[in-house]
């Protein structure tokens, strides 16, 4: 059976847990570990054969790997000599900003030899874990978002100054280094924009009016967005129901703390008083369900009916759930949402909101918190 090395490629809102990653490796695994934006350590890779294979008895950690391309096709070559000699799988740990360039390269070089592994930011179970007040937990981690920075700052402006940091020296620094030649500003025009249309359907039209550039570069740079994990685009529903079903995407920035970064949304009461406040919680809730349980389909459910679910579970064996979000703490669900369970044959209808505990209501719906 083929051993393989783990690589994990994580995307630019993981700063801290891959701080966390590391220190574990090195206090558990007496790991190597080499920070690639160093010049020194780039220096100890001038004959990486050589430096690698000397190596061959300890997990060598590369960290920020994007910045030295090349090395996946030696990497290739090494594995293959140490799986030859029957050295144990787990040898090579490389993290780095994840995009599509880095994906490809790093697929086509060692397809075979590797598994790709997203860590997410902060999720609500994790921090609940850890003995954190449930309300108080869910309704920081939405505000400030999930990136370990962010979360853990001394309060909400240093983290809002955090994020607004983080999103100029990602724009600035970080996407030309990973390849994509693309305006900084126009960049940041279109992911702004993607806040204030978050949760809307995806209409790239409209969106190469606003910046006023093609149809064919507003697809691009949606795609470079997704590709670094910045913005998801949740697909709808397809099916034989009869009916008209919407047919476009959702489009969402993947963590609330830089939606309302981008927004100028500093607080809690601040955003309780835009207009994306709930969108903005509805982002979040999917976020957290997606990353809790990666492998499944997800899609949402609306026709020119009236008929809608906000997310549609499909676990792959006759069982599908379709999920309603709501910020209220006394929630409800429409017609549509009961029409929506019937059209795709739903098992289990849940209403998710900020509730105390589970019950259930008219229907046989599951009202439930994030962490029920």
């Amino acid at each position: 059976m083929l051993q393989f090395p783990a690589v994990v490629l994580l995307g630019p809102r993981q700063v801290g847990k891959t701080t966390l990653a590391i220190a574990e490796a090195q206090a558990h695994l007496g790991s190597l570990y080499l920070d690639l934006e160093l010049p020194s350590a780039q220096r100890q890779l001038d004959d990486p054969e050589a430096f690698l294979l000397s190596h061959r008895d300890r997990l060598v950690i590369l960290d920020e790997v994007q910045r030295v391309p090349e090395i996946f096709a030696i990497l290739r070559g090494i594995i293959d000599i140490r799986i030859r000699s029957g050295e144990p799988s787990g040898q090579f740990l490389l993290l780095g900003s994840a995009s599509g360039i880095l994906l490809q390269q790093s697929s086509e070089s060692l397809a075979g030899r590797m598994v790709q592994v997203e860590l997410s930011p902060f999720q609500s179970r994790e921090l609940i874990a850890a003995s954190h007040p449930v309300a108080q937990t869910l309704q920081t981690l939405w505000i400030r978002g999930g990136v370990p920075l962010s979360w853990l700052a001394k309060n909400d402006i240093e983290s809002f100054r955090w994020r607004e940091a983080f999103i100029a020296t990602y724009l600035e620094r970080d996407i030309p280094a990973l390849g994509p030649r693309i305006p900084a500003t126009r960049l940041c025009r279109l992911w702004t924009i993607l806040a204030h249309l978050q949760g809307s359907l995806l209409n790239y039209s409209q969106l190469a009016t606003a910046l006023a550039i093609s149809g064919q570069l507003v697809h691009r740079y949606v795609d470079i967005l997704c590709d670094l994990m910045l913005v998801g685009r949740l697909t709808a529903w397809h099916g034989n129901v009869g009916k008209r079903l919407v047919k476009s995407p959702k489009v969402y920035v993947r963590d609330s703390g830089l939606v309302h970064a981008l927004l100028g949304l500093t607080n809690y009461e601040s955003v309780l008083s835009h207009p994306v406040a709930g969108l903005s919680w509805e982002g979040f809730i999917i976020e957290q369900i997606m990353s809790a349980a990666p492998s499944l389909d997800y899609t949402f459910y609306r026709t020119a009916q009236g008929a809608e679910a906000d997310l549609v579970i499909d676990f792959r064996r006759n069982q599908i759930w379709v999920i309603e979000i709501k910020r209220s703490s006394a929630p409800t669900v429409s017609r549509g949402f009961h029409q929506a369970a019937v059209d795709v044959n739903a098992n289990r209808k849940i209403l998710v909101a900020p509730v105390d505990q589970y019950y259930k209501i008219k229907d046989n719906v599951e009202v439930m918190n994030i962490d029920n």
